[in-house]
């Protein structure tokens, strides 16, 4: 019975398996200026979402350490090592070659591949993200880190050309300055490093602040970044973000805002930098993804893919299915065969093998997810699924809420969780009113074999989001392509390659082709006395 698992899914302290077992400790150590100090001030108490019973019967949240909590003057001394480094890009990181600092890099990654098992671990004990999906995060990270320096070699090479015409130049990039990098808890080491890296990469120096579910699992990463890069180059701060992001922002010292999050604390953000034009945003923001499911569309496949896209980590993802709308015709055997496959899923602890719904991250979340599927109740929408919303501490089992309407705050915000909203339609327009009058603006799925329902719909959709999926859930990957959106949903456009170009300006090195110019230039080149002017083939 899916009820009993409920109630029983969390366990005894003292019967987690050896192998996931977790030492609690302080991580009192911090990286600024090339240096890892020793914090000496407040700490916050990290605590798993996975809960368990005490020697005495209590039902807690597992204790996993603590971390720093900084003030004002700690963050701004973080900042100003950062601001030391770059030295208004005079400093040696951004005056460094292109392939200096990608021997740096890779000298980091090494160093990161030694602490594989302990930062999966942390991975799966402070989110609760399935074990294997743990060690995939860690995996895709490597290897976006490996793409983005293969990327960077690529740009180099076409650019390390004069381009020729009355005027010789020599267009390359240069980096903007300072970045801060705040990154998700719910990719809290991927989507991190894909703003952090292609910044570092690019000579721009770095304060990097992580997220409040996510901080330990950074901390075996300080000695990697001091031992990899040129002191200030990487810094870290921890702490409330009003305590130590607001004053850094206020300072105005910070060049480019690398944040992925909600559009409601980038907008508080920005407004508290004292010069918000000067300044780039870089920002991955909500989504309220729909899946539009047509009247001939494979529904063993829709359903897998609309399953995969709702719930893979629970639903905590921007590129989730938030909102599936599902022709009349087909309503009824599609939600049937959807809830039967809901049923399928196994639930439970994240170290299990093939789970796939895990607690959430703390008890907040579960009231508000509670909270969307009263409204919705309370406003006709049922619950179809057996169980469905049923919760345990920080456990919610899906919700599949059905029929649901407008005026219903599921229908416009974006849950973030493991609740499900559907809705019938008879004429294509209402699916394609919700993503036009949507504020979000980053992806849409579409499913059907009429190649002229899909070429008529798609010509509409890529005016409102920036990716159609045609018969597959939303995704971001692979890590190539573009990863952007429209509305309140993004700003800039993130890939391996794209990034590079988002972190940088391009920078011309021009001279008039006269013999006299020429010769100079000659000389700067044999000598190899320019970073900037070079020809030099990366290999």
């Amino acid at each position: 019975m899916i009820s009993e698992k409920i109630k029983n899914i969390f366990i005894n302290e003292a019967d987690i398996p050896s192998e996931f077992e977790i030492d609690p400790k302080t991580y009192d150590h911090y990286l600024v200026d090339g240096k890892i100090k020793k914090f000496k001030g407040k700490f916050h108490k990290a605590y798993s979402p996975v809960m368990v019973y005490d020697k005495n019967g209590k039902l807690e949240q597992k204790y996993i350490g603590e971390y720093p909590l900084m003030n004002e003057d700690e963050a701004l001394s973080v900042l100003n090592a950062a601001v030391k480094a770059y030295d208004k890009g005079c400093g040696v990181w951004p005056t460094m070659s292109v392939e200096e600092r990608i021997e740096c890099v890779l000298k980091f990654v090494d160093e990161m591949k030694k602490r594989k098992p302990e930062i999966v671990k942390l991975i799966m004990w402070e989110i609760a993200k399935s074990y294997s999906d743990s060690e995939k995060e860690f995996d895709r990270t490597v290897a976006y880190i490996n793409g983005t320096v293969e990327a960077l070699k690529e740009l180099d090479r076409k650019s390390s050309r004069f381009i020729t015409s009355d005027v010789y130049a020599l267009a390359k990039r240069s980096p903007l300055g300072v970045v801060l990098c705040m990154g998700p808890y719910n990719y809290p080491l991927n989507e991190t490093f894909t703003t952090l890296i292609p910044a570092l990469i690019m000579g721009n120096t770095i304060v990097f602040k992580p997220p409040k579910f996510g901080v330990i699992l950074h901390s075996p990463l300080l000695e990697a970044f001091k031992d990899s890069f040129p002191p200030g180059v990487v810094n870290t701060v921890y702490g409330r973000g009003d305590e130590v992001i607001t004053p850094i922002m206020k300072s105005g010292l910070v060049d480019v805002l690398a944040f992925i999050g909600s559009s409601r604390v980038s907008d508080i953000l920005k407004k508290e930098h004292p010069k918000p034009h000067r300044m780039k945003s870089v920002l991955g923001l909500d989504a309220k993804n729909a899946a539009i499911i047509l009247d001939d569309a494979d529904i063993d496949l829709a359903v897998n893919e609309c399953i995969d896209g709702a719930l893979s980590f629970n639903g905590q993802r921007c590129t989730a299915i938030k909102m599936i709308f599902v022709h009349q015709n087909f309503q009824n055997v599609f939600i049937e065969k959807f809830v039967r496959e809901i049923e399928k899923l196994k639930f439970g602890m994240p170290w299990e093998k093939d789970v796939k719904i895990t607690p959430l991250p703390d008890l907040s979340r579960i009231k508000y997810l509670k909270g969307l599927i009263d409204d919705a109740l309370s406003k006709g929408a049922r619950v179809i699924n057996d169980c469905g919303g049923t919760d345990n501490g920080t456990f919610l089992y899906p919700a599949v809420l059905y029929p649901v309407k407008n005026n219903m705050r599921i229908y416009s915000e974006e849950q973030f969780g493991p609740v499900i909203p559907f809705t019938y339609f008879n004429d294509i327009k209402e699916p394609l009113d919700y993503v036009i009058n949507s504020n979000y603006g980053q992806q849409v799925s579409i499913f059907s074999k009429d190649p002229v329902q899909i070429s008529r719909l798609t010509d509409v959709l890529v005016n409102q989001v920036s990716r159609v999926n045609l018969n597959s859930q939303c995704q971001r990957g692979p890590d190539d392509l573009p990863f952007t959106g429209r509305k309140d949903s993004a700003e800039q456009t993130l890939s391996i390659s794209d990034s590079l170009r988002v972190f940088s300006i391009r920078t011309l090195f021009a001279f008039k082709a006269t013999d006299y110019n020429k010769e100079i230039v000659k000389e700067i080149l044999k000598k190899r006395s320019s970073k900037f002017i070079s020809t030099d083939f990366i290999m």
